[in-house]
């Protein structure tokens, strides 16, 4: 114990509490501050007319009112992003190439947890125990999505990656995306032969679904609660706490030294000792593990999930890891932020800057347009690659 603690590198576990907390200021910051000036550019016009007979407030007003759910709901759904995007950004940083079923492991996370809870609710274990156990039993469905990730993770580079570390990077480029489909299919034929339903649905329990209101804002005749839901701050704070392990477990212990050793030169890095093999399945299991955390605070966060549903947050992970700079983690935290930021800002003001002509449905186009933007004036991300940082 005492070794531990002499070992013990508070700064590399506090730092990326400090970056989340300044890019979450600065992007809500930012952004809000684009969408104010816009609104009071519009209210001038028609747009700006038709929200005041709308609503029986300026554009303005109904901007500035809604702001504050419109960040909480931002970083509830760009720690998310984040901590899938980790996954991707892991393994590029040591083999430099994009694991297209990281998706799939995602969603292996999110199908295991959620099949664990329920069972427990058909025995009503889940009815007949106090709140607090809830949460414990949250948490170890949350651990045996992370575990049975990890594993499929590590299956999946041992047998369809490292045969293949020497081939051209399109080889297992085109072999990430077989496994996707496998494992997809996997996913489809489990849940027929077990259940026979394709969706399955986040079983009601505990008080997950209840808010936490901080106070009322008025809209015109409309008042409107500003709050957040229970299982968005656990969204929030599960997805902190995985971030600043990662961190320290990659910038302060032996094996966080090792796997930046082997991102920088895997040659020379085994010529000092460092087992590659070992340390590369390390990474896919840390990796997978934390997609498949991730995998159950989605299902947590939005109930309902299938054998697709990593496709759409993994390729916005991915895009997340793009923005803020593939290989950096900092750089996927940062674009997970900004990405779950741009969507629900995109979601909830659209429809009003556009007089209904664009509604939420069009959120993913306004995101992507933001990313293309960004990679043409700076390719590699917000913060660059991070690809060979020193060890």
């Amino acid at each position: 114990m005492q070794r531990f603690f002499k070992n013990f590198n508070a700064r590399e576990l506090l730092r990326p509490l400090g970056q989340m907390v300044v890019f979450s200021v600065g992007s809500a910051v930012f952004l809000s501050l684009i969408v104010l000036i816009l609104a009071l550019v519009l209210d001038q016009t028609a747009v700006g007319a038709k929200v005041l007979a709308q609503y029986k407030v300026s554009l303005f007003t109904y901007t500035l009112v809604n702001l504050p759910q419109v960040l909480i709901d931002g970083l509830t759904i760009g720690f998310v992003y984040a901590a899938i995007a980790l996954g991707y950004t892991m393994v590029y940083g040591v083999l430099q190439f994009i694991n297209f079923a990281h998706s799939e492991i995602f969603a292996t996370g999110a199908f295991v947890g959620v099949e664990i809870l329920i069972a427990l609710k058909a025995f009503g274990v889940l009815d007949t125990v106090s709140l607090t156990m809830d949460y414990v039993f949250l948490l170890l469905a949350m651990l045996a999505g992370m575990v049975a990730a990890g594993l499929v993770a590590v299956t999946v580079e041992r047998v369809a990656y490292r045969p293949l570390r020497s081939a051209p990077r399109l080889v297992p480029l085109i072999s990430a995306i077989g496994v996707s489909f496998f494992l997809q299919d996997t996913i489809r034929l489990t849940e027929s032969l077990t259940t026979g339903q394709f969706n399955r649905i986040f079983p009601t329990f505990g008080n997950f679904d209840a808010r936490q209101t901080f106070g009322t804002l008025s809209m015109g005749a409309t008042p409107i609660a500003l709050g957040i839901s229970n299982k968005s701050l656990i969204v929030i704070i599960a997805a902190v706490l995985m971030l600043m392990g990662l961190n320290y477990f990659v910038n302060a212990t032996k094996t966080g030294r090792a796997i930046r050793a082997v991102a920088q030169d895997q040659a020379t890095a085994s010529l000092m000792g460092v087992n590659v093999n070992r340390i590369i399945s390390t990474t896919f299991l840390v990796g997978g593990a934390l997609g498949g955390a991730a995998g159950l605070l989605f299902a947590l966060k939005f109930t309902r999930i299938d054998a697709f549903v990593g496709f759409y947050p993994g390729l916005k992970a991915f895009t997340a890891a793009v923005l803020g700079g593939i290989g950096n983690l900092t750089g996927a935290l940062l674009g997970g932020i900004v990405l779950g930021m741009l969507e629900t800002f995109a979601g909830a003001y659209l429809s009003a800057f556009t007089m209904g002509a664009a509604g939420a449905e069009y959120k993913d186009i306004f995101a992507f347009a933001i990313l293309i933007l960004v990679l043409i004036f700076r390719p590699n991300g917000l913060l660059g690659e991070n690809v060979t940082q020193k060890a």
